[in-house]
């Protein structure tokens, strides 16, 4: 899961990648517990996921694009489609779980 560092790298490679596929991003923090959690769960779904992106939004670095998607808390996980949110869960969840999310949204 590669980490976004930039709103410019945000819009070309969730919005704009997203016409094209689903593109799920995982809103997180360093010094967030849960989202240490979530991360290695959600590497294990992008395994189980065909034709699907995965990437990483730290909310302290990019706080702007955390704030244009209604990021209120953490860990914040949206799958995005055709440039715009289609659904998105906070909190923990197993990797089936999180590859059976995105299955039902697509």
């Amino acid at each position: 899961m590669e980490d976004i560092q930039s709103k410019e790298k945000f819009e070309k490679k969730v919005l704009k990648k997203s016409r094209e596929k689903p593109v799920v991003v995982d809103f997180w923090a360093e010094w967030c517990l849960p989202c240490k959690k979530l991360g290695p769960k959600m590497e294990k779904a992008e395994e189980k996921t065909e034709d699907t992106e995965f990437y990483k939004v730290n909310i302290d670095e990019l706080p702007e694009v955390a704030e244009d998607h209604g990021v209120k808390s953490i860990p914040n996980v949206i799958l995005f489609m055709n440039g715009e949110e289609k659904d998105s869960f906070s909190g923990v969840m197993e990797p089936g779980d999180i590859a059976e999310w995105i299955n039902e949204n697509i």
